[in-house]
């Protein structure tokens, strides 16, 4: 598994961000970007705590998917202030996913803007996204293949990408988003997973006020070197291929998966994860 260091820039003009990473769909990390925003020397635990304390948020950790989740189903559930005296006092898996701050915390609206880098961002989906020291994501793309720009505030974190031209060699399984669950992407067994040793992705770690873009599709694995948050901006996918695939995963795909677990039980989960090493292995010439 190459990965190259994504490029990194303190500063860059909206036309130099359209013609070397938008239009190339290539990754970059922007330094300082958001220094005017009142958010960077706003947001950390503290003052989320303050705005947000009372909120009961959504909690996700890194067990397996199981059948009886529901699509993005959270794990368990804890108020926000609770949810940070966790992540500042000890080591915990539990993270926030996909948290829509207009909808719980319209107050935070007025602590930054949307960056005019080319592309509309939507404006009624900013997230928030909150992780315990060594908590991660699972190697995933978004089910609507947008531009993302990730923004991270507080503490440390790990990004590993790979465009969709990698999917033959991550074990990717079939009708989801996901890869294997059980691959360690920040430290790969190329012994039981051989075919990783032919991807070409991207890393870098993020600090406070970083941001990096991450193009349409782009598989993304998020790891927090330490307890930290980050907020994402969202464009739809502008490339006719990856917009309908989107429109694909939303309509037909999620829904067919959903049923298929009614039907066929944890049976269904344990074969497609069955069918990731098959297919993998198989259109690369390895032994199955």
């Amino acid at each position: 598994m190459l990965l190259t260091e994504i490029d990194r820039v303190s500063t860059i003009t909206k036309d130099v961000f359209v013609k070397k990473y938008l239009k190339p769909q290539k990754p970059v990390v922007i330094e300082r970007l958001v220094e005017h925003w009142p958010a960077y020397s706003k947001w950390d635990f503290e003052y989320m705590a303050t705005v947000a304390g009372d909120k009961v948020v959504p909690l996700y950790d890194d067990r397996p998917v199981h059948f009886k989740d529901g699509f993005n189903e959270s794990h368990a559930t804890m108020k926000m202030r609770d949810y940070i005296n966790l992540l500042k006092n000890e080591p915990t898996r539990y993270r926030i996913f996909l948290w829509n701050i207009l909808k719980e915390v319209p107050e935070l609206q007025k602590d930054f803007d949307f960056p005019d880098l080319g592309i509309p961002l939507m404006k009624k989906l900013p997230m928030l996204f909150f992780g315990g020291e060594n908590s991660y994501t699972f190697m995933h793309y978004d089910i609507d293949l947008a531009n993302i720009f990730h923004f991270h505030f507080q503490g440390k974190k790990q990004v590993i990408l790979f465009d969709q031209k990698q999917t033959p060699f991550l074990y990717k399984v079939p009708h989801s988003l996901i890869t294997r669950e059980d691959i360690d992407f920040s430290n790969p067994d190329f012994n039981t997973w051989p075919a990783l040793k032919n991807a070409h992705g991207f890393k870098a770690n993020l600090e406070h006020g970083n941001m990096v873009y991450i193009p349409e599709g782009y598989w993304h694995y998020m790891r927090y070197i330490t307890p930290g948050f980050s907020m994402s901006l969202r464009a739809i996918a502008r490339n006719p291929k990856n917009l309908s695939c989107a429109i694909y995963n939303i309509f037909v795909m999620r829904h067919y998966d959903s049923l298929m677990r009614k039907i066929y039980g944890q049976d269904w989960i344990n074969s497609k994860n069955e069918k990731a090493i098959l297919k993998t292995h198989k259109q690369l010439g390895l032994k199955v």
